[in-house]
């Protein structure tokens, strides 16, 4: 694959300011006027593969353990892993970087078939619920974890990472390719009340690893 540009659906209309290409992909580290928050990241670069197994208890994928109970997350190491249902994981790479697809049966590398977008900062979940009947305020669920269901109409995977005071925090969503530009579309609409705007990989990064209040 060393010869194949590799391209996100995503495009934002602002301009950039500094980039880099890594492993096919060009990845956008920040955009000329990123605001104050909230921000929209495309993370579409980012490493994903699914995993499905009668007997997920028996996979380890890069040493690290697989949640039991669907709905659940384990956060480590810039690893996200989301127990979907009885049989399937998703593993999500949040840090730079990715490792090769295991040799074992079971994992696909969903990459390029989907999208991934960071909506996090101040009122991102006022913005969520415009989007969104699924309950990422429920008090019973501690983040990171894992909804299914439509956002804006899509069928998503989502996943809360935070939560803080009022309606800030953030959350990643996944979905198929095909719904890119609409999903920016409707996500940056909503947000528009806001200040939503585009950020690059570098404020996501920055977000992800702030040290715990």
């Amino acid at each position: 694959m060393t010869n194949i540009e590799r391209r996100s659906p995503v495009q934002f209309k602002s301009s950039i300011q500094k980039s880099e290409v890594r492993d096919n992909w060009t990845v956008v580290l920040a955009y000329a006027d990123e605001g104050q928050g909230p921000f929209l990241v495309d993370l579409s670069h980012k490493t994903r593969w699914d995993l499905q197994d009668k007997n997920l208890a028996r996979f380890k994928p890069l040493g690290k353990e697989v949640p039991e109970i669907p709905g659940t997350c384990r956060m480590e190491d810039g690893i996200l892993i989301n127990r979907m249902n009885r049989t399937q994981a998703a593993i999500w790479h949040l840090l730079p970087g990715a490792s090769d697809l295991p040799a074992e049966s079971g994992y696909t590398d969903v990459s390029d078939a989907t999208i991934c977008l960071a909506l996090f900062g101040p009122n991102a979940l006022a913005v969520v619920e415009k989007l969104c009947a699924l309950d990422f305020l429920d008090p019973g669920k501690h983040a990171p974890f894992l909804l299914q269901g439509p956002f804006s109409h899509v069928p998503c995977q989502l996943v809360l990472m935070e939560r803080g005071q009022g309606f800030d925090g953030g959350l990643l969503l996944t979905c198929s390719r095909g719904y890119a530009q609409s999903m920016v579309h409707a996500v940056m609409g909503a947000g528009a009340e806001f200040g939503l705007t585009p950020a690059g990989e570098k404020r996501f990064t920055d977000w992800l690893l702030k040290p715990a209040p």
